[in-house]
């Protein structure tokens, strides 16, 4: 039996006693007692988002094979074998649950075995509900935190600029409006989604910004770097492992993947991702199944996935160095993220929220950022995009001034040779034409003043 609120047209809501995660979690109840199971049901069904039950081991099993459940609480009596006896049996196959014993007997041999099993937490014989729903809102409060551990041990392997960032996918440009409307358009759906762009575009800043718009941001957001991760361990650290399943492996751990259940999976340099783990990663993304490494079962879990990569996946297809099956699974909707040089004025908001950011980070006075500064930032190429933006800005909190060599590179090099008087003129007067002669709008894209431009172009005769 399985109890559903939301089929029973019952909400399950937050419970400010036993915390908010009571209301998104899912419950197995493993008993041979009617009475027991329909106590508990009472108890937990109204208050959780998932309740099922079972009355033996064989239907525990079967459970555990079709759902991914948060908690177990398991009974230690049980036709056939101890409860104590399945689990151990359910760990050694590939189950991660933190698990709460039921029992009557709370002898010293009970309580070794149960540790020896994994068991989290104990209820004694009889029990009131209290005591029961505090030791549940424990176990969830424990997976969240470790989750959240691990995640944020792993997010702090990245480069500096993405922690910058984050879901700060700013600019006015056309073309940036353009990407930010189709991430709206595509949020709310299930689809998986592929960014694509010259490196240093903001890939990741624009998932994040995706997941922070779905159903699921208040879930977890994973991201993982193919290209960054050994291929010797990329399998461990994305499905997870058991006990003992390579040299190494002292205890099991769940992988990143089952570390997103319920929200988004952001896989960057998607390209990278070495030939096996491309075969198992298709089968997720068909199955919804995870198979830890060492482990007999696939773990049911759900999350979106969201790929990126800066390199040309269909050459890579003929090539024959990318599965062609992976790549028509996953490049369902593809959005281009533009490079630097084709978002105008964009390049003048990031460096103003970058020596702002960097400036407070380092403990020194941010650099004005002057005229010729700004003609400067407008006009250079920018190869290699938003995070060699970010270096500049970096290098020049630390200086105190613009490095002279970008000044030269942009005044020289990328101007052809015109003066920089020259160079401000036709860059104020493209950003007016840009505005329709609008010139407080153009002064807010420059990021000068209204006197400014009306002096400009009274000293032009305009």
């Amino acid at each position: 039996m399985s109890v559903d609120p939301s089929r029973d047209s019952v909400e399950s809501v937050a419970d400010p006693e036993f915390g908010p995660w009571l209301a998104h979690a899912s419950i197995l109840v493993v008993d041979d007692e009617p009475g027991m199971r329909n106590f508990l049901v009472k108890i937990l069904g109204p208050r959780c988002k998932l309740m099922e039950e079972a009355a033996d081991a064989v239907e525990a099993s079967t459970k555990l094979d079709a759902q991914r459940f948060d908690v177990v609480i398991l009974d230690n009596v049980l036709p056939g074998k101890t409860g104590l006896e399945w689990l151990a049996e359910q760990r050694a196959i590939g189950f991660f649950a933190d698990v709460i014993l039921m029992t009557a007997y709370a002898d010293l041999d009970t309580a070794i075995g149960a540790l020896r099993a994994g068991v989290v937490d104990f209820v004694l014989k009889p029990f009131r509900s209290n005591q029961l729903l505090n030791a549940v809102a424990r176990c969830l409060d424990r997976i969240r935190l470790q989750r959240e551990n691990y995640v944020l041990r792993h997010e702090l392997k990245s480069p500096a600029h993405q922690v910058f960032l984050r879901n700060k996918l700013l600019g006015d440009s056309a073309v940036i409006q353009q990407v930010r409307d189709t991430i709206a358009r595509v949020a709310p759906l299930p689809t998986s989604v592929l960014f694509t762009g010259p490196s240093g575009t903001g890939k990741e800043v624009a998932a994040r910004s995706l997941h922070a718009l779905s159903n699921r941001a208040d879930k977890p957001f994973v991201p993982i770097n193919c290209g960054a991760i050994p291929a010797e361990i990329i399998e461990s650290e994305l499905f997870g492992h058991l006990k003992g399943a390579f040299t190494g492996a002292g205890g099991a751990r769940e992988g990143l993947f089952l570390h997103a259940q319920g929200g988004t999976v952001f896989l960057d340099e998607i390209g990278e991702l070495p030939a096996m783990q491309q075969s198992k990663l298709l089968r997720v993304l068909e199955d919804r199944r995870v198979r830890p490494v060492g482990s007999e079962r696939e773990v049911p879990f759900d999350a979106r996935f969201v790929f990126a990569t800066n390199t040309d996946l269909q050459g890579r297809v003929k090539a024959g160095s990318f599965r062609s099956d992976l790549y028509f699974r996953i490049n369902v909707m593809q959005i281009q993220l533009p490079p630097l040089r084709d978002r105008g004025e964009d390049a003048l908001q990031l460096a103003a929220l970058f020596m702002r950011e960097i400036s407070q980070e380092l403990g020194m006075p941010p650099v004005p950022i002057d005229d010729r500064a700004r003609v400067s930032l407008a006009r250079y190429d920018w190869p290699g995009n938003i995070r060699e933006l970010r270096n500049l800005i970096e290098r020049t909190v630390i200086l105190g001034t613009f490095p002279k060599d970008f000044a030269v590179s942009a005044d020289q090099g990328e101007f052809g040779g015109e003066s920089l008087a020259d160079v401000e003129r036709q860059h104020i007067l493209a950003v007016l034409h840009e505005t329709g002669g609008d010139r407080e709008e153009a002064a807010r894209r420059l990021g000068i003043s209204r006197k400014t431009i009306d002096r400009k172009c009274a000293s032009w005769r305009l």
